[in-house]
């Protein structure tokens, strides 16, 4: 069985295989084994999947998928892995490669192909951190994760449009929510890659809700400026969310 150090540590079998001029088809194998375990993590489901392999669910056949592409992309993927794990180049490859296939094995057997299509998308778009929700006030999220009877771990949460992770261990009943600076982060590198170029301006942060709320089919994210200052406005379907982060949080003055 795949343990929870396996699973966090099986990346280096994806970036052994990585290169500038590989196939588009291996880019899309290697990107999906990458998206799969990040995925469980994101969506704070690590001891769900401890739980899943110690239990006979783990040996049931997988449900048929709605996606069918996806589906294919991920049996793909897995006949990758298991070659690799058949004749990998290091020791430590059978384990990574085990461990790629039971994260796709977890995410098919327990019918989350959509919530992974979604997640899929969302990484695509170099959207900002996942979150798996969002809440006005600080109470209101301490409340939440209080009567949480399984609270998601490792993940984060919006408290009044500001990252805060979710630390939960389960045997001692620890429950936190502290400070994130993954935003911080996010936004450092997303300026590297691009120039914020906005698609809309207005005077006031208030005219700028108001605009993003409106929008029937919002992108992923977009850049707006608010008087002086630049803000990137997302959007998360998961949650039915929309934020606008300034600019500036990634570099504070």
């Amino acid at each position: 069985m795949t343990t929870l150090y396996e699973l966090a540590d099986a990346h280096p079998v994806i970036g052994r295989r990585w290169s500038q001029d590989q196939a588009p088809e291996q880019e899309r194998i290697l990107c999906l084994a990458r998206d799969a375990l990040d995925f469980i993590f994101a969506t704070g489901q690590r001891y769900d999947f401890e739980d899943f392999f110690n239990s006979s669910d783990s040996r049931r056949l997988p449900p048929g998928g709605g996606n069918a592409e996806l589906s294919e992309r991920m049996d793909v993927t897995k006949r990758f892995f298991e070659k690799v794990r058949e004749q990998p180049e290091l020791a430590e490859e059978v384990a990574q490669s085990q461990a790629i296939l039971d994260a796709i094995q977890y995410i098919e057997s327990t019918g989350q192909q959509d919530a992974f299509a979604a997640y899929l998308q969302h990484v695509e778009a170099n959207a900002p951190p996942f979150v798996v929700a969002s809440f006005d006030t600080r109470e209101t999220a301490q409340s939440w994760l209080a009567n949480h009877p399984h609270p998601p771990d490792p993940a984060s949460v919006l408290i009044a449009n500001e990252f805060h992770d979710v630390v939960y261990d389960r045997e001692t009943n620890l429950r936190r929510l502290p400070n994130s600076r993954a935003l911080k982060w996010y936004l450092e590198e997303l300026v590297e890659k691009e120039q914020p170029v906005p698609v809309a301006s207005f005077e006031t942060r208030e005219e700028a809700d108001a605009w993003w709320r409106r929008q029937s089919e919002p992108a992923s994210r977009a850049w707006v400026r608010v008087g002086g200052e630049i803000y990137l406005a997302a959007y998360y379907p998961n949650i039915q969310h929309r934020a606008l982060f300034p600019l500036s949080l990634a570099h504070p003055g």
